[in-house]
């Protein structure tokens, strides 16, 4: 260790001496220095510099994530290559149970370094990151000086947990406390509180993970380097399902494979009736439990061996919990399909818009926030820019626009041409095609601007049967990069303003 925490350590022990052992400062003293000496000031692993093995590991313990992999094999690549210790720190943003946190211990073991995990979600006191000063009763060191004397060296791989919800109040702003320990300028020199020394946090390879980025700090944020995964298709589940999760799942329930089949048509149809999520968590959560039910079933002396198929997953699961939303069978006036997403990913919702006779007035149901509010007052000024000849229509009748399901919150300019479709299909009388799904932002002079989560609502249009997709034509470069499994089988159109929408979803006569 350095001279300065040698001596510091010296004057702490001369100091034990000189107090009595029976006085609580005498314990409060033997603390603080058995902590001082946990740390470890000089003690470093060797890391595994090999980037074939840190490969293999990755494809091992994870299905799918090629740009992910791919983007932190490169950062390891570069570590290699400098023998710095100075990296940018990855922060992999998405939805839950899409494997963020088992990446990063796949990278620690990639690397042979120590795992420590800091889950930030919920904190609130600054004292949790810079430790409490020793003058309070029970202070104890942050999490990070915990975290180091946890792994034993000073170089490990550090995952900080859930850091978009990391929250602040009269007791400090922990967000702002990261930014010094995020810094790689300013790390090398952290002041833990309560050790009162400068600890060297420079060597340690962060990685983190959230949710969203929405409420991460912009100064925070800055700090990181974002690595989007985005949520798993229906055919990577299945992977997913029968590679991993199964065998996990048998193992854990003390099964072996002869006692349960879990065949491909049951285990597409977990995913597809008792999962609605973007990561697999609910999916092992349905295999985990008929685990358990078999294992009853083989202590009670029944049987033997269990097969799971489409026709008998009720025995096991019970009732479906998830329908599909298909795409209607028929042609209809006012009722449009538009793309949504959602925490969980994808969805596909109806806009239906019915017309009476009265005085020209909108109204809005569905439990819609207020920029899908503004988006349907635009839709509807915007037609009736388009249909002049109509004016007398539009003064002597209301619209009324409703998005199933009432009960569930939607937000979001992304329906916006679905709204303009849906309004001049009531009042043209024109019907739109039902295997037609639509989603991007209108303006008020009809150019049909980008969106984001296009993968996600790809993958909820194919589940829901859709022949024909109409998406935004900035979003081209976004469907190029998708696989081409999402977009087997669908027809993308790419229009640039309302009227390349309606010539599209429109029934031409």
């Amino acid at each position: 260790c350095s001279e300065e925490v040698y001596q510091k350590i010296a004057e702490e022990i001369k100091r034990l001496d000189a107090i009595p052992t029976s006085s609580s400062e005498h314990i409060v003293e033997r603390t603080y220095i058995e902590n001082l000496l946990a740390l470890p000031w000089d003690k470093a692993s060797i890391d595994r510099n090999d980037i074939v093995h840190a490969e293999q590991i990755l494809e091992e313990d994870h299905y799918g994530l090629k740009k992910v992999k791919e983007r932190i094999l490169e950062s390891l690549a570069v570590r290699c290559l400098t023998d710095k210790s100075e990296s940018p720190i990855l922060c992999l943003v998405g939805p839950p149970g899409t494997g963020k946190t088992s990446i990063a211990r796949s990278v620690a073991r990639a690397l042979d370094k120590e795992y420590v995990r800091i889950c930030l979600g919920g904190v609130r006191d600054e004292a949790e990151i810079r430790g409490h000063r020793r003058t309070y009763v029970g202070a104890l060191p942050g999490r990070f000086v915990e975290g180091l004397k946890k792994a034993k060296v000073r170089n490990p791989l550090m995952l900080l947990d859930e850091i978009d919800k990391v929250g602040s109040d009269y007791k400090g702003d922990c967000a702002s406390a990261l930014l010094e320990i995020l810094d790689p300028e300013q790390n090398r020199n952290f002041v833990d509180h309560y050790i009162e020394l400068p600890v060297d946090l420079s060597d340690v390879l962060f990685i983190c993970t959230a949710n969203t980025t929405e409420t991460i700090p912009r100064p925070l944020l800055d700090r990181m380097e974002l690595i989007s995964i985005a949520g798993y298709t229906e055919n990577e589940r299945f992977h997913i399902g029968k590679d991993y999760l199964i065998p996990k799942q048998l193992e854990k329930n003390g099964l072996q494979k002869k006692n349960l089949q879990i065949l491909d048509g049951g285990l597409r149809a977990i995913i597809s009736h008792y999962t609605k999520e973007a990561g697999v968590r609910e999916l092992e959560r349905q295999i985990g439990k008929i685990c358990r039910k078999c294992a009853k079933k083989i202590m009670e002396g029944e049987t033997e061996t269990i097969r799971v198929t489409s026709k008998n997953i009720t025995d096991f699961l019970g009732k479906k919990c998830f329908r599909v939303e298909k795409a209607a069978r028929k042609d209809e006036i006012g009722i449009v399909r538009g793309l949504a997403w959602t925490e969980v990913g994808g969805d596909t919702l109806e806009i239906e818009v019915n017309t009476m006779p009265g005085e020209g007035n909108l109204k809005l149901t569905g439990q819609l926030g207020d920029v899908m509010k503004e988006s349907a007052e635009i839709a509807l000024s915007l037609v009736r820019a388009l249909l002049p000849k109509e004016e007398e229509f539009f003064k002597t009748h209301d619209f009324h626009l409703h998005v199933p399901e009432g009960a569930v919150p939607k937000d979001g300019p992304s329906a916006g041409v679905t709204m303009t479709t849906a309004i001049y299909s009531a009042v043209t009388g024109k019907k739109v095609l039902a295997k037609v799904a639509m989603t991007g932002e209108i303006t008020l002079r009809g150019r049909v601007l980008p969106i984001g989560g296009l993968k996600e609502k790809l993958l909820a249009a194919k589940q829901a049967g859709i022949q024909k997709v109409v998406v935004p034509k900035e979003n081209k470069p976004d469907v190029e990069e998708l696989e081409e499994e999402i977009t087997e089988g669908m027809q993308i159109v790419f229009a640039g303003s309302i009227s390349d929408v309606l010539k599209e979803a429109l029934v031409q006569k």
